[in-house]
């Protein structure tokens, strides 16, 4: 199995500390690069292949929800998972729209925070139970007109798309959703690759929210 390159974006030295020594315990992540604010972590991914950035909300001179939508952009983007202190409605929305992956509040399990690193880098996402709530809150109260754009997007899937799409939402991994459909998991990552495309979404956050605003179920 390959190293997962992993690189910390937080202004606190203290912190970058402390994950810095949880992701060096773990001997399938190589800890590449670290980061004070969001030009630095620019930098850092230019200069280095990074696949998992774990990077702070608030910091100087670029912020982190900023940082994630300008690391998402780049030619080689690696997976981001917001790690912040502060847990605010705003900060979730916005850093899943940036294009995030992950949403992990800085008091979380150590064991998972390493587990979100490598269920991200896998192509799959994690959410903080908090965040994840206040996001089928969020689904709950959509609107018929998202509704309807989401139905929309969806229904350019074939059906098999649509299969896969049912069970991204529900929050199974590659692999399981190969398991359960009796597929090869690179025709997964095939599906996911055109259903991210079809749905004009960037991750599989976004994917399974547009997918329960269809209603799309396994």
């Amino acid at each position: 199995m390959s190293m997962i390159r992993a690189m910390i974006v937080d202004d606190d030295a203290l912190v970058r500390l402390g994950l810095a020594d949880l992701l060096d315990s773990d001997p399938e992540i190589d800890l590449v690069a670290q980061a004070a604010d969001g030009l630095q972590a620019i930098e850092q991914a230019g200069a280095h292949r990074i696949d998992v950035a774990l990077v702070d909300v608030r910091m100087p001179r670029m912020d982190g929800i900023t940082a994630t939508a300008r690391l998402r952009a780049l030619p080689h983007p690696p997976k981001v998972i917001t790690l912040t202190t502060f847990d605010l409605d705003q900060y979730v929305y916005d850093a899943l729209g940036a294009g995030a992956d992950g949403f992990l509040l800085k008091d979380t399990d150590p064991a998972e925070i390493l587990r979100a690193v490598h269920l991200v880098a896998a192509g799959s996402a994690m959410l903080h139970p908090t965040a994840a709530r206040r996001l089928i809150d969020r689904y709950h109260a959509t609107t018929r007109p998202q509704a309807v754009q989401a139905q929309a997007r969806v229904d350019r899937l074939t059906p098999r798309e649509r299969d896969v799409l049912a069970l991204l939402a529900r929050g199974d991994t590659n692999a399981e959703i190969a398991t359960r459909l009796t597929m090869r998991e690179s025709t997964v990552k095939a599906h996911v690759s055109r259903i991210l495309t079809a749905l004009d979404v960037s991750n599989r956050v976004q994917a399974a929210l547009m997918a329960r605003d269809a209603d799309v179920t396994p």
